[in-house]
């Protein structure tokens, strides 16, 4: 299952406190077959389907691909001095 690093987790609650989403709000993980890649953006809920990652109360919802591929990774995140978020996914340190 995917880890979420403390920094990760500490970006995601902000970026949805910040949204005034409701709780139990999160960051959706999807597929884009289109592009061959990852993609991200705020969501209120999962959608069907999708497993929940919950890490101390940042909630991070994979599309079935998106699981599959992060399943042995490691989710991080930074934010600049401008203020832009960077998330990192890396390889899970044992």
């Amino acid at each position: 299952m995917l880890a979420v690093t403390d920094n990760a987790v500490a970006v995601i609650r902000d970026l949805t406190g910040q949204q005034n989403l409701p709780d139990g709000a999160g960051v959706r993980i999807a597929s884009d077959p289109t592009q061959g890649a990852l993609t991200m953006s705020l969501a209120t809920s999962p959608q069907e389907g999708d497993q929940v990652v919950d890490t101390s109360g940042a909630r991070l919802f994979l599309d079935g691909e998106a699981a599959r591929v992060l399943d042995d990774k490691s989710l991080d995140a930074a934010v600049d001095a401008n203020g832009a978020v960077q998330f990192e996914v890396g390889e899970q340190l044992s």
